[in-house]
């Protein structure tokens, strides 16, 4: 292999590259400047990927025949294009599959997507890792001894053990974890917990094991304790995930996210590859960051994320079905008539928005209202819809202003001042059963106050579903509560037409 590692213009283009993908997470921060934060990070990750290529390409010298004479040529260094032409058809392959994805899914699909993205680099890591254990010398991490009696074989560096089962453990529970998280948020398995006996105690059983055996990896090189490791490391990701409950699912896409940058991180130290570190610390730690916050808008402890199942508990609320109370059902006139006299209207979008594809006619709505001089606000909860920003990411898809968009923690105390809310496919994250149910799912959880204003109008598909919680919302029997139900994008479309 032909590497140039040690040249300067190389660290300048893992710099810039680096520099880039800063950039990118700054961007990304907000709506306005999301379009150049990804549009950074695709610099940046090209950069680093033709950096890496054009460092590792494959050089043959021919070697000279004994006594040859006048064949000088025959020592020029030449390019092994066959790994080459395998490489870039890969590359074409992926671009191919990740385009057409890209242009096929539904934003209401996005979340699913993300964790299957996850799995994938978690299993990109397992699989770097694995190779580099089977063939160390090739990946410089190992040093070959030939023994007085018997065939020569390869010592792995000690700090490269170290960076080996970090990588491929990581790794390991990322692809197994985000596989759940996958079928979960694709409804191929069920969001409710799956709780199994003496569960803390198998994941801590599981978690030692770990430890023990990578310890002995470290200790002795020995294959039995490389392939447990990545065995136990499996079995662990599934059995973390499982007892996650749907209405917790956001912050595990978040947590995921910074387990597959770890695992990339700890692969980049095997491959020595500063791009590779860099990214992939800069993606684990912001998504740790991420996942604090949401665990702090959710009232969840962060430590419990880590040990998996921090969403489950036995039984709750009203045990995933509606409850048979008198509700008050109203119809597209009258939630008309009811915003066009309000001085202020705040809505309220969850995944049921998102599902009906109604953001666009929602701010139609939104612009007609204030044609007739009332004050729109959109409120949006950390974990409304599948995964962190869902909602955001829709009402910028349709223009909405984002002066008018607020967080939980400012706009709950406007609510009181309210004389509409309307909430559109939002369940869990309205939920008054949050403040006041200890037995629910969902107690503790910060929720949207919107029980507080003069009328809330929420939109709903039937009266027999719940969230994806698992959990009915009192809130539909509230006096002041009028259900319009109804596909969402129908009923505001009906709502537009009223409004004149």
């Amino acid at each position: 292999m032909h590497e140039v590692a040690q040249s300067p213009w190389v660290a300048f283009a893992y710099l810039v590259a680096g520099v880039c993908f800063i950039l990118a997470l700054r961007g990304l921060s907000h709506p306005a400047t999301s379009r150049r934060g990804n549009r950074l990070g695709m610099a940046g990750m090209a950069i680093a990927v033709v950096t890496t290529l054009v460092t590792h390409v494959p050089v043959i010298v021919d070697v000279l025949p004994p006594g040859a004479v006048g064949l000088d040529d025959w020592a020029k260094p030449r390019v092994d294009w066959v790994p080459v032409v395998e490489i870039l058809a890969a590359i074409a392959l992926g671009a191919v599959i990740g385009l057409t994805t890209a242009r096929r899914i539904a934003m209401t699909a996005m979340p699913q997507l993300v964790a299957a993205f996850h799995s994938l680099v978690g299993l990109a890591a397992v699989l770097v890792g694995v190779a580099a254990f089977l063939n160390p010398a090739a990946f410089g991490i190992a040093d070959i001894v030939t023994p007085m009696i018997g065939q020569p074989f390869a010592v792995i560096h000690q700090v490269s053990r170290i960076e080996l089962i970090l990588g491929v453990a990581i790794g390991a529970i990322t692809f197994s974890g985000s596989v759940i998280a996958f079928l979960k948020l694709n409804s191929t398995m069920s969001g409710s917990p799956i709780l199994l006996p003496q569960r803390h105690a198998i994941n801590l059983g599981m978690a030692l094991a770990i430890a023990f055996f990578a310890y002995g990896f470290y200790a002795t090189q020995s294959p039995l304790d490389f392939w447990l490791v990545t065995a136990f490391a499996f079995i662990i990701g599934f059995l973390l995930i499982v007892p996650i409950g749907g209405a917790d699912m956001p912050v595990v896409v978040s947590m995921l996210n910074s387990y597959s940058g770890w695992a990339a991180a700890a692969m980049g130290f095997t491959l020595g590859n500063t791009a590779m570190i860099v990214t992939g610390a800069l993606v684990g730690s912001s998504g740790a960051i991420l996942s604090y916050i949401m665990c702090r808008a959710m009232n969840r402890s962060f430590i419990s994320v880590i040990a998996g199942g921090f969403g489950a508990v036995a039984g709750g609320g009203a045990g995933g079905e509606a409850i048979d109370r008198p509700w008050k059902r109203g119809s597209a006139e009258d939630a008309a008539f009811l915003m066009k006299e309000a001085g202020q209207v705040v809505i309220v979008p969850g995944y049921g928005m998102a599902v009906a594809q109604a953001q666009h006619v929602l701010r139609e709505m939104a612009d007609k209202l204030k044609e007739h001089g009332v004050r729109v606000k959109y409120a949006i909860h950390p974990v409304a819809g599948r995964m962190p920003g869902h909602m955001n990411v829709l009402l910028a898809e349709a223009n909405v202003p984002y002066d008018d968009v607020f967080e939980l923690e400012d706009i709950n105390a406007d609510f009181a001042q309210t004389d509409v809310a309307f909430v559109i496919g939002a369940n869990d994250v309205t939920n008054p059963a949050a403040k006041t149910d200890k037995s629910s799912p969902i107690y503790g959880m910060p929720v949207l106050d919107v029980e507080k204003a003069g009328t809330v109008l929420f939109i709903k598909r039937s009266m027999g579903g719940v969230g994806y919680a698992g959990v009915d919302n009192e809130l539909f029997y509230r006096d002041n509560t009028m259900m319009l139900l109804a596909d969402a994008k129908k009923m505001v479309e009906e709502i537009v037409k009223a409004l004149g």
